[in-house]
């Protein structure tokens, strides 16, 4: 079974750090773009980071560029997002997405593979 689980949400204050952590098992994902997604209450999903397969190339939003640093370690099936300099408008369900593309993609319906999501929340 194919499974994508995030990990490293929490709450935390204004200017904080967290890492987000997203492990992918049953297949091998290295050969897929990576990206994060955010959700916030009453909102759509919305492009948060995305990068390529061999790691060279990164997207971000213009809401995080600057704060948060998208990677990943295909040893290990994992994708990671260093988020910085942590604002109450970060706050959000954070999902980790892959799609079978070597180039990175923005859009929610260009991913198939998806998790379960993890809470962020920024207090002011």
């Amino acid at each position: 079974q194919v499974q994508l689980v995030e990990s490293g949400g929490g709450l935390v204050q204004t200017g904080d750090s967290l890492r987000l952590s997203c492990a992918a098992s049953g297949r091998t994902f290295s050969n897929y773009c990576r990206s994060w997604f955010r959700q916030a209450p009453g909102k759509e999903r919305e492009f948060v980071a995305a990068i390529s397969v061999d790691g060279f190339t990164t997207y971000y939003s213009d809401s995080v560029k600057g704060r948060f640093t998208i990677s990943r370690d295909n040893a290990k099936n994992t994708v990671y997002l260093q988020m910085n300099s942590l604002l109450p408008e970060d706050t959000a369900v954070y999902y980790c997405a892959a799609a079978p593309v070597a180039w990175p993609l923005i859009r929610v319906n260009d991913y198939r593979w998806w998790g379960q999501g993890t809470q962020v929340t920024v207090s002011s």
